[in-house]
């Protein structure tokens, strides 16, 4: 069920290159019909996010919501549940207003240069419906939009219709959503991307869905901008000796009950390790409600054995894996040897679970080893940023000739005369 590869053999560097591939996804099956619905809902509208909701098994009478019972909503909750939200949207809060970024200005010698930095108007937050709901995602993704200033947050994720929307409505409150759309699938990506009668377009879409979700948020690039693609969840988990076995496993199941496809990933120290976390980890899925999830992902994972801490820091790198955990001594020492992760847990203290919800940092991470050019969702994923470049004529008069020779270098003659236009005064000029 949970394979181990010895380092140095054929078939750990098999495993390897297997785990290395993950992120290549495969939407040739899927395509077909998401490209069918994106045309659909963009050339009718309403109509057609209504007739793809009713055909997947849902009558969607009202299609987006300005005024939802949020507050009703969290005030609704047992204590304990509403505790819970509001003590995470405060954490995903502070941890993500030390990201905003002001921009900058400064002059040299006649020129003033900077960067001024603002917010998208309008994005799009999707939250899946399917096996699951997570209203900690809406928290995860909504709130860095909120704290980067975006006047306008749309939520769309398909509603049950009863007490069961209770804390996505809580959620969505607490985290500045300003509408709810009552879609999912690919019909929502596109409604979000395109607009419809009733629903309006946005500049960006974040967040976590199945194949069609991930695969429409591809096609629409461009039309709008995305956070990423999204794949399964993954764990990586490196462990020396001294590590505890059913620490180890139970940090690995944490992730292994998401999804099927999920991907739990150990790379230990010896085979003494991993054949104990192999046990711990058949004793614990044993009396999880989600085994049977846990069971398939773990078909897809692997336990690596390395002789020391560097090769151990090298298969992580090739890995780059969301998750990653450190269970090994001297962690923070490990880690500096570690260029790729999306979130790391620094010590056998700090389960994968805190930062599922109420560390602080945004939980929507890059996955299929995206993090070798990604990074967490954050507040910079919300704004825009525009040049400023501010020359007086002194300046431009001592940069003319290096323009005006790159111009002409490049063959462009017109951007050297409009250079050397500003420079010449003729009669009755104001230049």
């Amino acid at each position: 069920m949970f394979a181990m590869f010895i380092d140095g053999t054929a078939e750990f560097d098999e495993a390897l290159g297997v785990l290395e591939a993950r992120g290549e996804s495969d939407f040739e099956a899927v395509e077909p019909v998401v490209r069918e619905i994106l045309a659909a809902v963009r050339k009718e509208g309403d109509t057609a996010v209504r007739r793809y909701n009713e055909r997947f098994g849902r009558s969607t009478p009202t299609l987006i919501m300005r005024e939802y019972p949020g507050r009703q909503a969290l005030l609704s909750l047992p204590s304990e549940a509403r505790e819970a939200l509001e003590l995470a949207a405060g954490r995903i809060r502070a941890f993500h207003e030390r990201e905003r970024d002001e921009g900058f200005r400064y002059t040299e010698v006649g020129v003033t240069l900077g960067v001024r930095v603002l917010p998208v108007s309008r994005a799009g937050v999707y939250a899946p419906g399917g096996k699951a709901r997570y209203p900690s995602s809406v928290l995860m993704a909504a709130v860095p939009a909120h704290v980067a200033g975006v006047q306008d947050i749309i939520l769309a994720t398909p509603l049950a219709g009863d007490k069961a929307d209770d804390l996505l409505y809580a959620a969505a409150y607490l985290a500045g959503v300003t509408a709810i759309v009552d879609a999912g699938g690919a019909q929502a990506i596109a409604a979000l991307a395109y607009g419809t009668e009733s629903i309006p377009r946005v500049d960006k879409i974040v967040g976590p869905g199945n194949r069609y979700v991930a695969c429409a948020k591809r096609l629409v690039f461009g039309a709008v901008d995305i956070d990423g693609i999204a794949g399964p969840s993954e764990i990586l988990v490196l462990a020396d000796d001294g590590a505890e076995a059913r620490v180890v496993a139970a940090d690995l199941l944490s992730q292994a009950e998401h999804d099927e496809a999920a991907y739990p990933v150990l790379v230990c120290g010896s085979v003494l390790m991993a054949r104990a976390v192999q046990r711990e980890v058949e004793l614990q899925v044993a009396t999880l409600p989600r085994a049977t999830i846990a069971r398939a992902a773990l078909a897809h994972g692997a336990i690596f054995v390395v002789p020391d801490r560097v090769r151990m820091a090298e298969v992580a790198d090739r890995i780059a894996s969301e998750h990653l955990a450190l269970h090994v001594r001297d962690p923070h020492d490990l880690f500096a040897q570690i260029h790729r992760a999306g979130a790391v847990f620094i010590g056998s203290m700090t389960p994968e679970a805190v930062g599922d919800y109420v560390a602080g940092p945004s939980h929507v991470l890059p996955t299929g080893g995206a993090v070798r050019f990604g990074s967490p969702l954050g507040v910079y994923d919300f704004v825009t940023r525009t040049s400023v470049i501010d020359y007086q004529r002194e300046a431009l008069e001592r940069d003319a000739r290096a323009v005006c020779t790159f111009a002409r270098l490049e063959g462009l003659e017109a951007h050297a005369r409009a250079v050397e236009i500003r420079l010449v005064d003729k009669p009755g000029s104001t230049l």
